[in-house]
């Protein structure tokens, strides 16, 4: 089984993993969360991530980070090797549960599925209650009368 570790800025890795173990109480060993402090060195990070990464095992390991370009994804872009592991950047909830809910799955199958989740999970939603929405032009007047 894939392990996930979710590398992001303090306190969105943990909250996110408790998100998950929400809605999957059995994947507390297989989903690890590191939480990126401000003031700790990209060094002592990687550091940690190292541990992290230990604690999964021999398993293949799909690594999430919140935003490309932040020391939490630079971090895990030295941690990962592109073939046990791989790194997916811009980390969401929708993304997070789509993994863990596949995680039986290889590594390559489980990025794909952490890409689909990520992108289906962000859209506008419609605004169905009617005291939010525009009357149209010729609606009738609530005070009108009624056939």
């Amino acid at each position: 089984m894939t392990g996930i570790l979710i590398v992001a800025h303090a306190p969105l890795a943990h909250a996110l993993r408790q998100c998950a173990l929400h809605v999957f109480p059995d994947c507390e060993r297989g989903v690890q969360a590191l939480d990126v402090q401000p003031h700790v060195s990209p060094d002592e990070t990687f550091g940690a991530a190292r541990i992290a990464m230990a604690q999964m095992g021999n398993a293949p390991v799909l690594v999430l980070t919140d935003v490309f370009g932040a020391t939490p994804c630079n971090v895990a872009q030295r941690l990962v090797d592109g073939v046990r592991s791989k790194l997916v950047a811009g980390v969401n909830l929708p993304m997070l549960l789509r993994t863990v809910s596949y995680r039986h799955e290889p590594l390559e199958a489980l990025v794909s599925r952490a890409l689909v989740g990520g992108t289906q999970g962000v859209m506008q939603v419609a605004i169905t209650a009617p005291q939010n929405q525009a009357r149209k032009r010729n609606d009738q007047s609530h005070h009108e009368h009624q056939q």
